[in-house]
């Protein structure tokens, strides 16, 4: 009878908070779409809507993912696992993840952003509070590593990145970065809270609430203001005028003016994309080693968790210097210099670490590796769309996001078994230091020009061979 009592009683809870979201939400679209009808007569460009609206939806998103560190000894303590154990659930959520960034590709290019926000997040939001109730390293693979990790995909950097390349032809990766920006404030202003609620409330209200959160602000937004394309709304993309450049192209070929955009298949036969995988395997391998384990890592050094966390806020907060300056930095001096003074510096801050251990040396690696965090996110679709055109950049993009991430759950992992079977992070960080040294050569081997698809072979031209 009690537990009948108590179904019911939780039932009504859940009931009365779905409710109260729903509400939430249904008084917030009448409020965007209110918005839109005024902002629409006003003629004012409404890429600019659509880039705030990416930097709050990735601001919730990040803050989502770094915590995963936070929760790191606070879940290791209450059950007992060890740290390959909850690496391994990592390493599983950027493998679902990773896969799905192909799918969500693929439907972004034919289906447009909105419903695969709306998709995308029931997943994620159902995935975190569910953990909030987890009693098991079972369930918690189920609801981290899986339900979580498949929403991931639809309000990451990679699809933001690609929805702005839509909007956007003129500055694009200043654009690109202003709106991946929301990625480093949501992991500077979210990760100390997160910090605050797990030592007040303990780690699953943390969850729940990051749950409820992403629920009520993303459907939203996906509802109330996100477009696919300018020409939904009768707009162009920001500086795709016309003018002298225009008059200019009349005497080139078709295929000078505009040469086909490359496909998967295509971009896999030419050597750069090959170099950019393994510069982006590297890259997500550093980045999640450090995010996930840089909180253990300090503490197992009697550095408190509190200050450990304001560490990692840091490093978000640099994060965003980084992404401001790669934007523009690749539309004024390509790609390759940036990734290749992003991996020697990641190279020499491994040494760094390596050698010292103490408050000073944690905090310089944090904000330098910080910095570093998010250059590569603008430098991909830029990259991209000089190297093969903007026409599949949502399946390109996402098939290399998924590299990054498979290199990044593994890299996290590898980080856990080491900590795991040595006592230390050292091994871990001697073979991070070695990969980025390869990453600093291939991003030097790229040769950053428009590759050209082979001829297309017409049927008449056959016939009269």
């Amino acid at each position: 009878m009690t537990v009948i009592t108590l179904l019911i009683s939780y039932g009504k809870i859940t009931a009365n908070l779905l409710s109260s979201i729903l509400t939430t939400i249904d008084q917030l679209y009448r409020g965007m779409m209110a918005f839109r009808e005024k902002s629409s007569q006003s003629h004012l460009f409404y890429g600019w809507y659509i880039l705030a609206s990416s930097f709050v939806i990735l601001f919730f998103n990040s803050g989502a993912r770094f915590s995963f560190g936070v929760m790191f000894k606070p879940m290791l303590l209450e059950f007992g696992w060890n740290r390959g154990s909850i690496s391994l659930a990592f390493f599983l959520n950027m493998t679902i993840y990773a896969l799905s960034l192909i799918v969500v590709g693929r439907f972004y290019d034919r289906y447009g952003p909105k419903w695969v926000i709306i998709i995308s997040t029931i997943f994620l939001s159902i995935g975190y509070a569910s953990i909030s109730i987890i009693g098991s390293f079972r369930q918690f693979l189920m609801c981290y590593g899986i339900i979580a990790a498949i929403g991931l995909g639809g309000t990451s950097v990679p699809f933001v990145a690609a929805l702005m390349s839509k909007w956007f032809e003129k500055g694009r990766g200043l654009a690109i970065s202003s709106a991946l920006s929301g990625n480093s404030l949501g992991h500077f202003a979210l990760v100390p809270l997160f910090t605050i609620i797990v030592l007040r409330y303990g780690w699953r209200v943390s969850y729940l609430s990051i749950g409820i959160i992403m629920l009520v602000v993303n459907i939203t937004l996906a509802l109330g203001v996100i477009k696919g394309d300018p020409d939904d709304l009768g707009q162009k993309p920001l500086g795709s005028g016309n003018g002298d450049h225009a008059n200019e192209q009349k005497d080139q070929s078709p295929s000078e003016v505009n040469p086909r955009d490359l496909g998967l298949k295509e971009a896999l036969h030419t050597y750069s994309f090959w170099l950019f995988l393994i510069v982006m395997f590297v890259c997500g391998g550093g980045d999640f080693l450090v995010t996930i384990h840089l909180i253990p890592l300090v503490t197992d050094y009697g550095i408190s968790p509190t200050t450990a966390g304001n560490m990692l806020a840091w490093y978000g907060l640099m994060s965003l210097a980084g992404v401001l300056i790669a934007g523009p930095a690749s539309d004024l001096i390509g790609n390759k210099i940036p990734i290749v003074v992003t991996f020697m510096l990641r190279f020499f801050l491994f040494l760094l670490i390596l050698k010292y251990q103490n408050l000073v040396s944690f905090y310089v690696f944090a904000l330098a590796f910080g910095f570093t965090h998010l250059i590569t996110a603008p430098l991909t679709v830029t990259l991209v769309g000089r190297l093969y055109g903007f026409s599949h950049v949502g399946l390109l993009t996402g098939f290399i996001t998924t590299i990054h991430h498979l290199g990044g759950g593994f890299w996290a992992y590898l980080g856990g078994v080491i900590f795991d079977q040595t006592g230390s992070y050292r091994l871990a960080f001697v073979l991070s230091a070695i990969m980025a040294f390869v990453a600093v050569l291939s991003g030097i081997l790229i040769k950053e020009r428009r590759h050209q698809a082979p001829p297309v072979v017409h049927s008449n031209d056959l016939a009269s061979s």
